[in-house]
């Protein structure tokens, strides 16, 4: 029988919650454990996702996908972005502790019965597939990570000159959400934190240092990571795998809301290579 609960861990490290779900079959086998991260101005819940979670269930892994604690979202609304203030004060720092508090607390938790220990992969979409690649280079548990159309350079993506300087004028500039219309923030906060920690934060290192099996999926028809992303990843790292997949975008087929029982193709081939790869069938 498949499971699908939601999980809510209360005391974290930044004093918010951080909300999630599991999908595994309930037979007291030990699974192989999946923990998957969303990306930018994304959540747990967001498009087929949910469809994705029951897939890697239906194939005997036992799958986590939790929203990071200063997305946007609260305990209450999930989706979208009700909680501006706590959006504008996240970094990457905040999502790799978010993402160690999740691998912690799910060793200690009642559903250690259904899983292997032992046999832990990250998945992260977009810029989580930066956070689920540093955090695969600094925590031995880690056995695999699988990045599904994933930065390479935080860097990169900060403004420079004159707009860094206007940003760092006012404490905060702003994005508008295409679909929600929002004015989302992001306080200077932001490239501070970076700047502090940017050896730690930088992706290249991490997976030049990466001594686990890594899997690198892209789409070759994405807008947001171009394909060179993806080809800069496994040239730092050449024991990878990379998977380069036609006509397939950023938001890998799906879109926001998913109102189908199916995942969209592109979706479907790209969890099937990563139950794959995660059954060392690649």
């Amino acid at each position: 029988m498949q499971v699908q609960q939601q999980i809510l861990l209360e005391n974290t490290k930044h004093q918010r919650p951080i909300l999630g779900d599991v999908f595994y079959k309930q037979n007291g086998q030990k699974k192989p454990l999946v923990i998957f991260c969303h990306g930018y101005k994304g959540y747990k819940d967001w498009g087929a996702w949910n469809l994705a979670a029951a897939s890697f269930a239906a194939q005997d892994l036992f799958f986590l996908k939790f929203n990071f604690s200063h997305n946007g979202g609260n305990r209450n609304e999930l989706i979208d972005f009700p909680d501006l203030e706590a959006f504008g004060q996240n970094n990457y720092c905040l999502e790799l502790d978010d993402l160690e508090t999740v691998i912690n607390w799910i060793q200690d938790s009642h559903y250690a019965s259904e899983i292997n220990l032992e046999d832990i992969s990250l998945v992260g979409h977009s810029r989580g597939g930066g956070i689920v690649l540093i955090k695969a280079a600094e925590n031995s548990r880690i056995k695999r990570v699988i990045s599904w159309a994933g930065v390479s350079d935080y860097a990169a993506r900060f403004p420079t000159g004159e707009e860094l300087e206007a940003w760092k004028e006012t404490g905060v500039s702003y994005v508008e959400n295409a679909r929600t219309k929002q004015q989302m923030p992001h306080y200077y906060q932001f490239f501070e934190n970076f700047k502090a920690h940017e050896a730690r934060l930088t992706i290249q290192r991490a997976v030049s240092a990466l001594s686990v099996p890594q899997l690198v999926i892209q789409g070759a028809c994405d807008e947001v990571v171009l394909p060179q992303e993806a080809r800069n990843l496994h040239a730092w790292n050449p024991q990878s795998t990379l998977s380069i997949i036609e006509g397939m975008n950023h938001a890998l087929g799906a879109v926001q809301p998913w109102k189908k029982n199916q995942m969209p193709e592109d979706l479907a081939k790209v969890v099937a290579a990563s139950v794959r790869f995660i059954k060392n069938k690649i």
